[in-house]
């Protein structure tokens, strides 16, 4: 399956998103995206999300 695109506005709603401390889960679910694409968007613009099944120390 080919990757779609990410548009200008995808990229500030992921934005949005991390700042308000949004999972991965959450953000994929909400950009309509899997958490592989969210994961990779993610690191290009240097954010950081948590996912829901990360540990917790």
């Amino acid at each position: 399956m080919a990757r779609k695109p990410w548009s200008f506005k995808e990229d500030r709603r992921l934005m949005e998103l991390a700042k308000s401390s949004a999972t991965l889960e959450e953000a994929a679910r909400q950009l309509g995206r899997t958490p592989d694409a969210i994961k990779r968007t993610a690191l290009r613009l240097g954010l950081s999300l948590k996912s829901k099944t990360a540990k917790k120390d």
